[in-house]
């Protein structure tokens, strides 16, 4: 007899189905193998003990604070411990529940749906500027168009390009001067053809700069604004352009200026919503949510994004991180810009755990390679 402790990462449905597990038993014991831990913030106190004993009644738990069951305080802040088959229980029981429980009964059916991605795609970044903080991203025509060859042969799938900064406090540059900076790579990406090896994105939130290039073959618009010029958000829908809808605190001029946030999560969560609600309005069918890192955040606000990344999941749209070579790195381990490679990396396989499925990145062989490795891992069974 053999007696092993597996991984708490492995593909629960895949390793079922290779010990012959039937369909139906497959589906049941793989919701079981799933743990969650669900942060409930000021729950009235009478929800609270009523969700504690109907968890406890099921095999779930739900952690208070010390005097809950007196109702010493009228909200308190709950932890609930459960599977992903205690979370399908609960959602139905909390339904007809008074304090509260049946708006938490609705978010936990959210959870239940949310599916993580079964692939990554990898962003290339190429900067049409001067002063972008990593000058190993900085290109000019036929230079660029070597490195974009360069990318894709290396595995990228998207091809990102910008001719204006957005680390903080970068100079403002007018929509013509930018237009001037990317138009030549633009023009040589069309005249080569290379639509047909790799998809283009344009970074941008100027209407002309965007115009030209989904009018030359682009088809990826990603705003750092989130959308908030509504003349973007007609060309995304004219073109049936995908969006990428960031989130910034203020502008990359101020973002950085002692950023606050009463709660991180349910902010930027809130604010994607609205904006991806609004896109839809206008006719935009393709959407990618970015919660921002580095954009008007502290260190422990971009941490606390990642680690949480999945939340956003229930917004059903896929998922872009960029942490690539970002100065966060520099605050967590003293570093130049040249030495935020295996930081970057670790930042972005936690993020790809935790519901990514775009990394936008500067080291496309690098990317591709860890995430093989670690595709490599969860599929030994």
């Amino acid at each position: 007899m053999l007696i092993e402790k597996l991984s708490n990462n492995l593909d629960a449905k895949n390793y079922l189905k290779k010990l012959g597990v039937d369909g139906s038993g497959i589906k049941i014991l793989s919701s079981k193998m799933k743990h969650h831990l669900i942060f409930i913030k000021d729950l009235p106190v009478g929800g609270a003990n009523i969700l504690k004993q109907d968890a406890l009644s099921i095999g779930a738990d739900l952690a208070v604070p010390r005097g809950t069951i007196l109702a010493l305080n009228p909200f308190v802040d709950c932890l609930l411990i459960a599977t992903s088959k205690h979370l399908e229980i609960l959602s139905k029981k909390e339904l007809a529940q008074p304090f509260g429980l049946k708006d938490l009964a609705l978010k936990l059916q959210e959870f239940i749906k949310i599916k993580k991605p079964n692939s990554v795609d990898i962003m290339g970044i190429i900067n049409a500027n001067d002063d972008s903080f990593y000058s190993g991203s900085r290109f000019k025509d036929s230079g660029a168009v070597e490195r974009i060859v360069e990318m894709v042969e290396d595995g990228a799938t998207i091809i990102d390009i910008g001719g204006v900064s957005s680390r903080p406090n970068a100079p403002v540059v007018t929509p013509k001067e930018e237009l001037e900076r990317v138009k030549p790579i633009l023009d040589v990406i069309k005249s080569e053809n290379l639509y047909d090896k790799v998809k283009f994105s344009i970074d941008s939130y100027e209407p002309s700069v965007i115009s030209y290039a989904l009018e030359s073959g682009f088809n990826i618009v990603n705003d750092i604004t989130g959308l908030e010029n509504d003349e973007v958000i007609k060309l995304c829908a004219s073109y049936d352009a995908t969006a990428v809808i960031m989130h910034m605190q203020g502008t990359p001029q101020t973002m950085q200026n002692d950023p606050q946030y009463s709660n991180i999560v349910d902010e930027i969560y809130n604010f994607l919503k609205a904006r991806k609600d609004r896109a839809i309005s206008f006719g935009v069918k393709d959407i990618v949510l970015d919660v921002g890192i580095g954009f008007g955040k502290s260190l422990d606000d971009n941490l606390r994004l990642i680690k949480n990344l999945e939340n956003f999941l229930t917004l059903e749209s896929p998922l872009l991180v960029g942490v690539s070579r970002k100065s966060m790195i520099d605050k967590i381990h003293k570093s130049n810009v040249d030495e935020r490679l295996a930081g970057t990396l670790t930042l972005h396989l936690e993020a790809v755990k935790n519901g990514a499925s775009i990394l936008r990145v500067h080291d496309v062989r690098e990317h591709i390679q860890v995430l093989k490795v670690q595709s490599a891992l969860n599929n030994l069974y």
